[in-house]
């Protein structure tokens, strides 16, 4: 059940970050794996940075789309170049 909903959570977070950034979404798959990714950084900033660890679902989706949103910015200045 954890790896179910953690993918829901992922799908979730991808499709909300490129509604924020680019006002559409990417697609099932890229929103999975945008949203997969923002949620280990947005862990990993939380976490690191700023000392604050959640457990609950609401937690864990904010991170990840506050991480996605880290990563789709990352991706977008990279490509400008």
């Amino acid at each position: 059940m954890g790896t179910i909903l953690t993918l829901i959570i992922g799908l979730l977070a991808g499709y909300i970050a490129s509604l924020l950034m680019k006002g559409r979404g990417h697609g099932l798959i890229l929103n999975l794996v945008i949203g997969l990714l923002g949620g280990f950084l947005g862990g990993v900033v939380f976490s690191f940075l700023f000392g604050i660890e959640g457990g609950n679902i609401l937690w864990k989706l904010i991170s990840s789309v506050v991480g996605a949103v880290i990563l789709l910015w990352i991706v977008a200045a990279i490509n400008r170049r």
